[in-house]
Parts: C-alpha cells; structure tokens; sequence
C-alpha cells in the first residue's frame, strides 16, 4: 500500500491554540474533522491515520516546537518508510495575503523556521503548501503577529479555504504533485469576500 505524510507544523499546548503561526494544526484538525478520525499523542507528535482509495494517509502535527519540526518529519518518514515525494507540509506564510495559499513541490524556506529545520535534515524536495496569514503588523513585530490569535473575522475567512486544502491534501495523493498544483494554485491566489448583503445578514439577529 502507498503511503503518505501530510505535516501540518505548529506549536504544542493551549497557548498556541488559534495562533497564526498554527496554521497547518488548524488546517490538519479541520482535515481530521471532516474525515471522522482523531489524533493521538505519539512519538515526536500527534498523528492520525486514514486511507484514500487504497493508499494510506498519515497526518503528523508536530509536538517538537516550530524549530524542531525536522525531528518529527524524518523520524515518520523512517518509520512508515514513506517516500519524501509522498511528504506535504503545510505552514504559514507571512509573505501571503490573509487565506490565499501557494502549493509548491519544491524551494526553500522563505524564511520559516519550521521549514528550515526539515529542510536542514531531508533537504528541500518536499512539497510545501504555504498558507497566507497576512503582514500587518509594525516593523519589528512578527514574532508577536505570528503567535498571535486569529480575530474571529479571520477564522470566517479561513474556514472555507480550510475546507479547500482538505481537496488540495486528497488530490495531492490521489492525484500527485503537479495535477494539484495546477489545478488548485489559481484557486489560491485570491480569497472572495463575503458581499455587503451578505455581512449585514449575518449581523443582523432578525435574519437568522
């Protein structure tokens, strides 16, 4: 049976629950939701299993802390004997508006540090799926937009491309690399936005 990893990085514990740097956790949670499976605490992270049409899927979120992240990806990719063209890990990107997302089957680290640490054990082919967490903050202050809390007007946005990379992760195995990046890279350069009908009825109690 073919197998995959599909890494979404973060960091461990509540203090880091909806921050932006949390993205790929947020979006492996929504994934594991959508599939009715659950995460349990194992080696070097929280892993869940499940199969797409006869090959087998694991999801691994990370327990190393963001700069460790390498640890976890090559310690699974080992132990499953998965091959590195069948890894595809999801981060956040800071260089990339709010929801817009850019998939890649290879490059460098743009900077992160979760991916330089894999980069630094399993070199850089691998896939990368790079999800835009936006740069407004003031000079000086990524480290505190990144481990920043979503708003709740960000998690509406965010829910439906969730929801979107949940089909980019099963063409990635179903499909394979290329086929995915060309189908779904254009539906990740923009994010709609909800028409001036539609924010006013959802703050409208009357209308629910």
């Amino acid at each position: 049976m073919d197998k995959y990893l599909i890494v979404g990085l973060g960091n461990p514990g509540d203090e880091y629950a909806l921050t932006r740097h949390n993205t790929g956790y947020m979006i492996l949670d929504a994934f594991a939701k959508a599939s009715n499976i659950v995460f349990e605490d194992r080696r070097y992270g929280y892993v869940a299993e499940t199969s797409l049409k006869g090959r087998k899927v694991f999801l691994l979120k990370p327990t190393t802390f963001m700069n460790l992240s390498g640890n976890a990806v090559r310690y699974w990719l080992n132990k499953e004997n998965i091959d590195q063209k069948r890894l595809l890990v999801i981060s956040d990107d800071v260089a990339l508006p709010l929801g817009t997302f850019r998939l890649k089957a290879n490059g460098s680290n743009g900077g992160h540090n979760g991916l330089g640490h894999i980069q630094q054990l399993i070199g850089q082919d691998y896939a990368r799926l790079r999800m835009g967490i936006g740069n407004d903050f003031p000079r000086g202050g990524q480290i505190d937009w990144v481990l920043g809390q979503y708003s709740e007007d960000d998690l509406k946005v965010l829910q439906p491309r969730f929801e979107l990379v949940g089909d980019v992760i099963k063409s990635f195995v179903l499909a394979g690399i290329d086929i995915t990046m060309n189908q779904y890279n254009k539906l990740g350069k923009s994010v709609p936005r909800p028409s001036q009908e539609e924010t006013a009825k959802a703050e409208d109690p009357s209308s629910k």
